[in-house]
């Protein structure tokens, strides 16, 4: 939220510097993001006075001027403006000053070989408006030489963040209230403008939704004329970023910007029969203010007259009833809406307002009257015209919330001693009551109040959290305990074992599109946000793979050959009993280059499935999985390639990882080009490590050399060459130590179907070494264990 200093000063009677200001509003939880000071944008500006005017000798629609800048030593000036004429006064920019339109330096220079010495300035140049058919023309009495920003009256503007829960600080009154508070000032009464309001109003004014809107207020005002609004106004709200429209619309933004209360003008001419607060009906539509049509369903709140809707009520308006210049008679709307129908309405339509901002985080019910009269005081004031008699239907709520609330608990939650008597300073500067006893009256417009805590959180705040003294946690004597959980432990190790394999972590988000996450949610339900931080990021995701080729698809448009990327991260399920299901996993994403073109390896290499399954296994081993028992078997997902992908599993049931190539169609979803590997660990069904001793028993090297016997064996084509390694290896576990494939051949002299696999087994001996009869039983129980497979021993 932006708004000048002067604005601020309307409601606060303070001489304090900005500064101070900013760092007061830091101190209260109103964190500024920033303050621009036009001073700063104008220097290097002053105000001259044009001397004489020429034409210029080789440019029709140039002159030379001779301008006074007030040191007795008149400057020559090359300037295009058609209203450039001697005896004007104006804005020269001298050289070195930047012109905050476009950020040029103004230097001295030739144009069309005639010196120039800066430039006459434009208002648009300057960004005080758009106009910018000539050059700036100041009174006759502006002083010469002065700097334009102290003239002008340049006011910094400063912009806060406000958080959700302090909805009472949208506008710059609340704010003000803050500062006051805090001992920065004065807090002003609003100032009241005076008008008479006579005769009923003509229109009937209702709400039939009183749960949408409990409260609906309104009057007519007739003979307005609505035009530009007045200097000060503009400049409010050019100061918060708000663009002028017409002295009607202005004047419900500023009530809005001003105190955080939205407000509506409808012209009277474009409504016919009731105007109500009612529901929508389905498949109703509004044309908005933002020129787009919206249809409507029986859960949203909208304001609506005889002929249809007119406004989606606390969101926007409707576009064919808003006044116009031509307006002479208008109806004031002011209502409490409903913030979760304010919420709810604002999401399924993926519309979003200044309105909706203030609506949904809960606005004060109590300024109702006080703002349709300060809004009905100013029309008038400003455009004239006579008010009617006010309507309201329905009634806002009017029960306020006391907590008993004990001042010791400021010490003792809060960690710091405010004494009693400025703990009810602070509360009833903050619009609090509270009573002898300490029972605590919560100020209406305070939605976040909700006990005891609460309420130390507003003392300290404005005490001072600066004041809260450090105080380090008890710490146990002798040797620290380990805090980390098994869990942490084992994402730890993993992210170090996958770092040190040359994977760069990454970080994504946990939100995805929906058709992201439904791509990959197979038959697990989502878990959709009712709301999100946007309408692109509204679906938890079902698998960490999504973000990472993602954040490939921005590396390559980068310009990024290869991208290696890990992710350790949680995956987001609705379990049976309609909780949230989390549950750990490590994912990796290795696309674009594995080996650069060169002239010993020939063209650029990318990754493959054999790749993404070293990957999978290394890491496994690093978690201390059980990687000598992984069966691979297929169905890694529809995500990935039915012929280049694989699962590893600790039995048929369960899958510790999944690897390979991801499917084409995956690629097409997420607009990647290809081919791109991909692996995720299941960590939570990683089983936990046995309990073991404080220290390994000592490594005792065998006394014989083993020796190492080859196989070559004749299997079905579809055996995995895993599946007969792990065959031979329980063949007989004993004296087995490892079995290594060292080929695989298919082709001539391999009958149709099949394919030679040939192993080496290493063997070794115990106490005694082996006899010629102790190898032909080992080989014996090799190949049984093979032929079991399917599998022949070649001869």
């Amino acid at each position: 939220m932006k708004f000048s200093l002067t604005w601020l000063k309307d409601y606060l009677e303070t001489t304090a510097s900005v500064a101070e200001i900013c760092d007061g509003l830091n101190a209260i939880g109103l964190e500024v993001e920033g303050v621009e000071d036009p001073a700063e944008k104008l220097a290097g500006f002053r105000i001259a006075h044009v001397l004489t005017a020429a034409r210029h000798p080789d440019a029709d629609k140039l002159q030379v001027l001779t301008v006074d800048t007030g040191d007795g030593n008149p400057l020559q000036v090359v300037c295009g403006a058609p209203n450039a004429r001697a005896g004007m006064k104006g804005v020269l920019g001298l050289p070195g000053a930047v012109v905050p339109a476009n950020g040029m330096v103004l230097k001295k220079s030739a144009i069309r070989g005639v010196e120039s010495n800066g430039m006459m300035c434009s208002v648009r140049e300057l960004e005080l408006g758009e106009d910018h058919d000539g050059i700036i023309e100041l009174p006759d009495d502006a002083p010469v030489g002065t700097s334009f920003a102290d003239y002008h009256g340049a006011d910094p503007v400063i912009e806060v963040a406000v958080t959700p829960n302090r909805p009472d600080c949208m506008g710059v009154y609340g704010i003000a209230r803050d500062l006051a508070a805090k001992g920065l000032g004065t807090f002003k009464p609003i100032a009241m403008p005076a008008f008479t309001a006579s005769g009923s109003c003509p229109v009937e004014i209702r709400t039939d939704d009183a749960q949408g809107c409990p409260a609906f207020y309104g009057r007519v005002v007739t003979g307005v004329t609505n035009g530009a609004s007045p200097d000060w106004l503009q400049a409010r709200l050019k100061s918060a970023g708000q663009r002028p429209i017409s002295l009607l619309v202005d004047l419900t933004n500023y009530l809005m910007l001003g105190f955080g209360r939205p407000a509506h003008a409808y012209d009277l001419a474009k409504l016919s029969g009731a105007v109500v607060a009612r529901r929508a009906k389905d498949g109703e539509q509004v044309l908005a203010l933002n020129e787009k049509t919206y249809t409507l369903d029986a859960e949203m709140t909208v304001i609506a007259d005889d002929n249809g809707v007119h406004d989606i009520a606390g969101i926007m308006g409707g576009e064919h009833s808003g006044v116009s210049e031509t307006t002479t008679d208008v109806l004031l709307e002011i209502a409490y809406f409903d913030p979760a129908r304010i919420g709810a309405t604002g999401r399924k339509l993926g519309l979003s307002s200044d309105a909706r901002t203030r609506f949904e985080r809960g606005v004060d019910p109590e300024f109702l009257n006080a703002g349709l009269d300060l809004l009905t005081g100013l029309i008038v004031e400003l455009a004239g015209g006579s008010p009617s008699e006010v309507v309201r239907a329905g009634s806002p709520p009017s029960e306020a919330k006391v907590i008993a609330f004990d001042p010791g608990l400021t010490l003792r939650l809060g960690g710091v001693e405010v004494p009693e008597a400025e703990q009810k300073r602070i509360l009833e500067s903050l619009g609090f009551t509270v009573s002898a006893d300490w029972q605590v009256t919560c100020p209406l417009r305070r939605h976040d109040i909700e006990g005891p805590a609460d309420i130390v959180e507003e003392v300290v705040r404005i005490h001072g959290l600066d004041k809260v003294a450090s105080v380090a946690l008890p710490r146990v004597e002798g040797v620290a305990r380990p805090t980390a959980t098994p869990q942490q432990k084992l994402e730890r190790g993993l992210r170090r074992a996958a770092a040190a394999s040359g994977l760069n972590e990454a970080i994504t988000w946990s939100f995805l599109p929906e058709w992201a996450a439904e791509h990959f949610a197979s038959d697990q339900p989502l878990w959709v946000l009712a709301n999100p931080i946007s309408e692109d990021m509204k679906a938890m995701r079902p698998a960490l793979l999504p973000g990472l080729l993602m954040a490939a698809k921005r590396n390559a448009d980068r310009g990024a050959a290869a991208s290696r990327l890990f992710e350790i991260g949680r995956r987001y399920f609705r379990a049976s009993d309609g909780l949230s299901d989390e549950k750990p996993t490590l994912g990796i994403v290795l696309a674009g280059e594995k080996t650069a073109r060169g002239w010993q390896s020939g063209k650029a290499k990318p990754f493959d499935a054999y790749d993404a399954k070293a990957l999978a296994l290394q890491l496994l081993e690093a978690a201390g999985a059980p990687v000598a028992n992984l069966m691979v078997m297929g169905d890694a997902g529809a995500q990935f390639h039915p012929g280049q992908s694989a699962t590893l599993r600790l039995g048929p049931k369960t899958v510790l990882a999944r690897f390979g190539m991801v499917h084409p169609t995956t690629l097409k979803a997420f607009d990647v080009d290809g081919p791109i590997a991909a692996v995720e660990l299941f960590l939570d069904a990683i089983p936990a490590k046995k309990g073991a001793a404080f220290a390994r028993p000592g490594f005792t090297p065998p006394a014989l050399q083993g020796v190492t016997r080859d196989f070559a064996f004749l299997v079905p084509a579809t055996l995995a060459a895993g599946d007969l390694v792990r065959a031979v290896q329980g063949a007989d576990k004993a004296v087995i130590t490892g079995v290594r494939v060292f080929d695989v051949f298919a082709g001539q002299g391999v009958p149709e179907g099949h394919k030679s696999i040939a192993v080496e087994v290493t063997l070794q001996p115990g106490e005694t070494s082996f006899k010629d009869a102790d190898l032909k039983a080992i080989a014996e129980k090799v190949v049984a264990a093979a032929t079991k497979l399917g599998a022949e021993l070649r001869g």
